[in-house]
C-alpha cells in the first residue's frame, strides 16, 4: 500500500483546509467504485467556512474543514439513501441528515462523499456487483471487507482523514482490519441511528473508521450522545483474556503469524495475557438469526416488488428470516440474554478480551465472485468474531498489527456494554506499544 496523501488527523500541518479538500476530491475522483456520490461544493465550503474562522480567532473542532465520508446507508439531506441497491433507486431522497451525519456537519466536517458497501449491509465481504467492489489498497485483487466497503478504502487511500459506517456483526472492524486500518464499534446505545438505513435494530452500531485511535476517538465524541474520557494506562498488569474456544480456529498463517507476535510483544511489556475456556462462544452460530429475522420485515415489501435486483447472495440471507414470527424474535432474544450473562460472568475478572479480528487476510475478489460456496465461506470467517461482541451488545476496536508490506491483519480488543471509555485507554496503550502502521 502507497503512502496516501492525508492520513492521520494529528499529522496533518497545513491550516489551509479548502487545499486538503481539494487534494481530497482529487483521490475521491480517481478512485474506482470506493464513492457512490461525491460531494465536491458543500466539502470545498465547509473547507473554506473553517478556514475563515480559523483566521478570525474562533476555537474549532479538530475535524473542521477536514474531508469525511459517511456510508451510504446515512441519510443526506436531498440524497437518495441507496445503501448499496438499485433497488431503491426510485425511492424518494431524504429530507433530512441522519443525526451522525448533522452532528459532523455542526463540527464543521468537509463531508466529500458517500461511499459504497455491501447491499443493504449485508455481509462482511465487500463484494457489490451493482456499484463494482472497490479494491483493497493493499492488493486490488482482493476483497477490502463490508459491509462498510467503501468507507474503509476511502481511508487507506487517503481521500479522508476518517470514515462513517455501521457495525452490525463487524461491518466497521472486518474492513479496517483487511485494510490496515482502525475500526471502532461502540456499544450501540452510545450513538443513534436515526437516519441510517437498518438491518437488525437490535444490532446495529455505528462507528468511525480512521488511521489511528485518537481519530476514532476524535470522530466518536462528535457523534455519539456522550463523549468519553479516557485515561493513560500503564500496560504492566493489565488483563487479557484470550477465549480456548471458536475465535482462534482457522485461522491462517499470516494471521497467527501477526497474532502470536502482538501478544508476545505485550506479555514483554507486562501485559498478563490468559488463555480461558469459553464453550459458550459456539452459542453464537445459533443467535445469527436474529439478523434475517430482523431484516425480513424491513425488507418484505421491497422484494415483493424488486427481488431480481437485489444480490441473489443477499437475498438469501434475508430470507432466512421469512418465516419468523413475533414469537420466534422474542424468544431468540431471551436466548441471547442468557447467554450475555454466562459470558459476561466468565469474563468478569479481565479488563479486555483479545482475539483476532479475523481469522484470514483479505481473500481474492474473483476466487469468491466464482463461486457461492466460497463466498459463504469466506464471509462465515470473516464475520465470525467481530459478530461475537454484537451479540454480547458491547463494544470492540480493531488495530492493525500485520508488519510493512504483508497482508493487513486486525488485532481485536473487546468489552462488555458501556466499556468504551476504558476499552480505547487499553486500545491506545496496545497501540502506543505496538505501534501505528
Amino acid at each position: 500500500m502507497s503512502t496516501p496523501l492525508i492520513t492521520s488527523i494529528n499529522s496533518i500541518t497545513t491550516e489551509n483546509r479548502r487545499e486538503i479538500v481539494q487534494q481530497s476530491l482529487a483521490i475521491a475522483r480517481e478512485s474506482e467504485s470506493v464513492y457512490t456520490a461525491i460531494y465536491a461544493e458543500s466539502a470545498l465550503a465547509a473547507a473554506s467556512h473553517a478556514d475563515v474562522l480559523r483566521v478570525t480567532g474562533q476555537t474549532l473542532s479538530p475535524i473542521a474543514g477536514l474531508p469525511v465520508s459517511v456510508k451510504d446507508l446515512f441519510d443526506v439531506e436531498g440524497e437518495v439513501t441507496l445503501a448499496g441497491s438499485i433497488a431503491l433507486r426510485d425511492a424518494a431522497p431524504a429530507t433530512a441528515d441522519a443525526t451522525v451525519v448533522a452532528r459532523l456537519r455542526a463540527a464543521c466536517a468537509a463531508i466529500i462523499g458517500k461511499t459504497n458497501m455491501t447491499e443493504f449491509a449485508y455481509s462482511g465481504v465487500g463484494i457489490n456487483p451493482h456499484f463494482g467492489t472497490p479494491g483493497n489498497p493493499a492488493d486490488p485483487s482482493r476483497i477490502p471487507g463490508g459491509s462498510s466497503s467503501g468507507a474503509a478504502v476511502s481511508v487507506a487511500i487517503g481521500s479522508c482523514v476518517a470514515a462513517l459506517g455501521s457495525d452490525t456483526g463487524g461491518s466497521v472492524r472486518i474492513p479496517a482490519a483487511l485494510c490496515g486500518l482502525v475500526g471502532f464499534k461502540p456499544t450501540m446505545r452510545r450513538v443513534p441511528t436515526s437516519g441510517a438505513l437498518p438491518l437488525a435494530p437490535s444490532l446495529d452500531s455505528v462507528g468511525p473508521i480512521a488511521r489511528t485511535v485518537s481519530d476514532c476517538l476524535l470522530i466518536d465524541s462528535l457523534i455519539a450522545d456522550q463523549a468519553l474520557t479516557t485515561h493513560k494506562l500503564d500496560l504492566a498488569g493489565l488483563r487479557l483474556a484470550v477465549s480456548e474456544d471458536i475465535v482462534l480456529d482457522d485461522l491462517d498463517d499470516s494471521v497467527a503469524k501477526a497474532f502470536t507476535s502482538a501478544l508476545s510483544k505485550l506479555s514483554a511489556a507486562g501485559v498478563q495475557v490468559t488463555e480461558i475456556p469459553l464453550p459458550m462462544l459456539a452459542e453464537a452460530k445459533d443467535l445469527y438469526l436474529i439478523s434475517p429475522y430482523e431484516a425480513y420485515p424491513w425488507h418484505k415489501e421491497l422484494l415483493s416488488k424488486r427481488a431480481s435486483e437485489y444480490d441473489p447472495r443477499v437475498v438469501k440471507r434475508i430470507m432466512l428470516g421469512a418465516e419468523a414470527t413475533q414469537a420466534d424474535r422474542d424468544r431468540l432474544q431471551q436466548t441471547r440474554a442468557q447467554w450475555q450473562k454466562r459470558v459476561k460472568q466468565a469474563i468478569a475478572g479481565y479488563d479486555a478480551l483479545v482475539m483476532p479480528t479475523v481469522p484470514i487476510v483479505a481473500p481474492k475478489i474473483d476466487t469468491l465472485n466464482a463461486s457461492e460456496t466460497n463466498f459463504f465461506e469466506a464471509n462465515r470467517l470473516l464475520l465470525r468474531n467481530p459478530s461475537i461482541i454484537n451479540l454480547l451488545d458491547g463494544c470492540a476496536v480493531s488495530l492493525p498489527i500485520h508488519r510493512a508490506g504483508d497482508l493487513p491483519v486486525g488485532l481485536m480488543l473487546a468489552c462488555t456494554a458501556m466499556s468504551d471509555a476504558h476499552l480505547l485507554s487499553i486500545a491506545l496503550a496496545v497501540e502506543s506499544h505496538l505501534g501505528t502502521l
